[in-house]
């Protein structure tokens, strides 16, 4: 009996302890990181710096991603998505912009970091009238 409460559980959250703090902040700093660090690849042709900013680069737009994807698969619920039927594709355009296939992890262009700037500034927006009610 008591093995039965002891065994371990598996939970899944974006941190070790589900704390219920969710902010789109999050996404929209490593995206501000990305654009930046594409406007700096733009200004320097050290073949160096470009190869170390690339993957600094990678790596924060797949933060994005991450930060984007705990928002839509654990702080917004069914109501939201009813309320907000344009949820769904915005949370799609916005982690399709930040990864591979011409998003900012396989781009270095700025306007597609910009776009995924207005992407997540959308998200927001709708998050923080969920906030509100």
């Amino acid at each position: 009996m008591l093995s039965r409460f002891l065994r371990p559980v598996e939970v899944s959250a974006h941190c070790d302890l589900p704390c219920g703090v969710y902010d789109p902040a999050q996404a929209r700093i490593e995206a501000q990181s990305v654009k930046a660090i594409a406007e700096k690849m733009a200004d320097n042709d050290d073949p160096d710096y470009r190869v170390r900013a690339l993957m600094i680069k990678e790596q924060r737009s797949e933060l994005v991603k991450h930060h984007l994807w705990v928002l839509w698969t654990d702080y917004f619920k069914p109501p939201h998505f009813e309320k907000y039927p344009q949820l769904h594709q915005l949370f799609n355009e916005a982690t399709k912009l930040a990864g591979g296939g011409g998003g900012t992890k396989a781009s270095s262009d700025v306007e597609v970091a910009d776009q995924l700037l207005a992407k997540i500034d959308e998200i927001a927006e709708i998050f923080w009238e969920t906030k509100k009610a």
